[in-house]
């Protein structure tokens, strides 16, 4: 199924102009809970209530509102907000080039790629060619679910991307937090030996390394009360290492390093297939199934497990 735009409108390019659609590129994989009443399992609604006249009111009964005092409100209509046409609500107007190393990412919020318009496709690479030549991003405004918000354009891949950024008055300082760096000593082996912890725990950067253990855990948990009616006992954390001698902590972090380094480079590699038995081993894709795909083939013993806690 192709992707659905969630904007549509141009770039402009000084007075060139490139239509284009947007895309998210990132999603969640958050689990989603509901709740439930304890006693007969039913899922539990939301209700819009009104204290005032004690009654649950329709959606049509609503109104928007901004609340400027305590309990003091402006409404607004929809259409009023609808009527407010700012320059970026169809159009990303460049308005200058940057170096983005050069940009802090505390003001990056949310990440978008582009797909040129079949119109827009040559002035739209042509656009990515410039950057990509320069070295730079491109800073604009764009208007996304009732909110202007300055974004920046790059080069990505084939395409361009676009990340929403926050604006400086939205990013908050560090007055109010206890940092008291120019009072701590450290001393000159302790800086030696931190730097070469950093040096040993350094590497390039593969994102699917890095997996959700706490996502992970909790789907192997919902397996197992689907599988089973026995009790799950949950494992216990492991045991966080107290913060006692620094130096020492630096030792056995290095030596850690090391053998974690080791370990990796000492790793066995796969037997060639003729050197096998004749057990068939399970695939890759097999052996990296998620318990959500167990999950989701098994909607029969997963209604027979409810039929019969029921």
């Amino acid at each position: 199924m192709a992707p659905r735009s969630i904007w549509k409108g141009v770039i402009s390019f000084g007075m060139v102009t490139i239509p284009v659609k947007l895309f998210n590129i990132t999603s969640s994989n958050d689990l989603a809970f509901v709740t439930l009443h304890k006693e007969c399992r039913q899922r539990l609604r939301q209700k819009r209530w009104c204290p005032q006249h004690e009654v649950e009111v329709t959606a049509d009964e609503t109104a928007r509102a901004y609340e400027y005092s305590k309990d003091q409100y402006v409404i607004v209509e929809d259409a009023e907000l609808d009527a407010l046409r700012v320059p970026s609500t169809h159009n990303i107007e460049i308005a200058q080039f940057v170096d983005l190393a050069r940009v802090d990412p505390v003001y990056f919020d949310k990440s978008y790629v582009l797909e040129p318009e079949p119109m827009g496709v040559k002035p739209f690479y042509l656009l990515k060619h410039a950057m990509e030549s320069a070295g730079l991003a491109a800073l604009a405004k764009i208007s996304i679910r009732q909110k202007e918000t300055l974004c920046a354009l790059r080069v990505f891949d084939r395409t361009i991307m676009l990340h929403t950024m926050y604006y400086a008055d939205e990013v908050r300082g560090l007055g109010e937090l206890n940092l008291p760096e120019e009072t701590v000593q450290i001393g000159a082996q302790e800086k030696t030996m931190a730097k070469l912890l950093v040096e040993h725990l350094t590497g390039e950067f593969k994102p699917e390394g890095f997996k959700d253990g706490y996502r992970e855990a909790a789907l192997n948990l919902i397996e197992a009360k689907l599988n089973s009616t026995t009790p799950v006992e949950i494992p216990a954390a492991p045991a966080q290492g107290r913060v006692g001698d620094l130096m020492e902590a630096l030792r056995a972090s290095i030596e850690a390093a090391k053998k974690s380094t080791a370990g990796r480079m000492e790793e066995p590699k796969e037997e060639p297939a003729e050197g096998r038995t004749g057990r068939r081993s399970r695939t890759p894709a097999a052996a990296e199934k998620t318990p959500v795909a167990a999950a989701e083939k098994k909607p029969r013993a997963k209604k027979a497990a409810v039929a019969a806690r029921k």
